[in-house]
């Protein structure tokens, strides 16, 4: 009994102690709808071919740019006459202010013909800026060949090309640009996310655990409705009482709380010095010490020069010094199974800088010490 009491003590003490830098690395609850997708609901890509107008002086000269010049010409119904033609596809300033684009929107599920999409406009020749052009009405086709939207207004690239003959300022990416609302939706792209009485759930990062826990509190609702297809998809059947109501059940089921489980990994970003690892990142027992050694390189070179009046020639005589440096740290001895708060605070206490972490991390894993996915970028 007193063993109990004295155990019981030392938990409360540790929790006491502990308890903000163990809640900090707690397992978040969070919804169904975050961390699934539903299986037959995505977003179909777009994309057109058009062209962008009003350029001042930087749109394109390439064949690319005289020959859709031409051809929107004949689509209006304007036919040129052959000296025209000729002298278009010669002179650079009929289509200066003209510009060929490649025109990109995406288009969710369940979208209706008449609403907006913002789509991206990006020159496929030469020109310099989109700046203060204005897109004409461009089809924008699936990748079945059918247009399902229109898009044309006027395109902002929030930048230019700024300067004179001497210099010249750059801001953003002046041959790329956005225009808001530009498209309207005609025919609204089939999705069914129903079959049969089922829908599927699908983990944007596949994991028994997950599933199970999404299973566990779809079934706490709903008893016997869901099941774990694979590790990647979870199906639910819509119950009897819902039939008439399939879409509120649904969207009932994403509104549930789940702990979605993490798998053990480090992740380093050697070239931004950026490290990232769970909280069930775990060690075996090691003893670790880390230290540099600095070398330091100094070029220092003498003139030897001779006597006013003394033989010899005036030369350069090199002089190097070199000093070697090694810091003493000392051994730091982490021991078994720490957590994320013991790891950090123990690489903090040897002076690890980021990009040390790297190989650390790497000869730990050598040597067995380190529970974990290694994943380096």
């Amino acid at each position: 009994m007193k063993t109990l009491k004295m155990t019981t003590a030392l938990a409360a003490a540790l929790c006491c102690l502990y308890g903000d830098t163990l809640s900090a690395f707690e397992s978040p609850q969070v919804r169904i709808k975050d961390v699934t997708d539903i299986a037959g609901e995505h977003p179909n890509d777009l994309i057109g071919y058009g062209l962008v107008v009003g350029l001042a002086g930087t749109g394109g000269s390439s064949e690319a740019t005289k020959r859709a010049a031409i051809e929107f010409l004949q689509k209006m119904g304007l036919r040129a006459d052959p000296q025209i033609r000729a002298f278009i596809q010669r002179a650079r300033e009929k289509t200066d202010n003209i510009s060929v684009v490649m025109v990109t929107a995406t288009l969710p599920s369940f979208r209706k013909p008449g609403q907006k999409l913002d789509v991206i406009v990006s020159a496929f020749d030469d020109a310099e800026s989109l700046n203060g052009g204005l897109l004409l009405r461009t089809p924008l086709k699936g990748v079945d060949g059918a247009v399902y939207a229109v898009a044309t207004g006027a395109v902002s690239t929030n930048g230019g090309e700024f300067g004179g003959e001497a210099s010249s300022v750059v801001k953003n990416h002046p041959t790329t640009g956005r225009v808001p609302n530009g498209a309207v939706i005609e025919v609204e792209v089939p999705a069914k996310i129903i079959h049969q009485g089922v829908f599927h759930l699908l983990l944007r990062h596949p994991s028994l655990e997950t599933a199970v826990n999404i299973v566990t509190a779809v079934n706490t609702v709903a008893p016997e409705t869901a099941v774990i297809i694979d590790p990647a998809m979870v199906s639910v059947r819509v119950p009897f009482q819902a039939n008439f109501l399939p879409y509120q059940f649904i969207a009932k089921c994403r509104s549930l709380m789940v702990t979605p489980a993490m798998d053990a990994k480090v992740i380093i970003n050697e070239r931004t010095g950026t490290v990232v690892f769970t909280e069930d990142v775990r060690l075996s027992g090691v003893a670790i010490t880390h230290g540099n050694l600095i070398v330091t390189t100094v070029e220092s070179p003498e003139v030897s020069q001779p006597d006013a009046f003394g033989a010899g020639d005036t030369v350069v005589v090199p002089r190097t010094e070199v000093g070697v440096t090694e810091e003493n740290r000392r051994i730091n001895v982490i021991p078994a199974n720490p957590t994320v708060s013991d790891l950090a605070a123990s690489l903090n206490a040897l002076g690890v800088s980021p990009r040390d972490l790297s190989s650390i991390f790497q000869m730990l894993k050598e040597t067995g010490a380190l529970h974990a996915e290694l994943e380096l970028k």
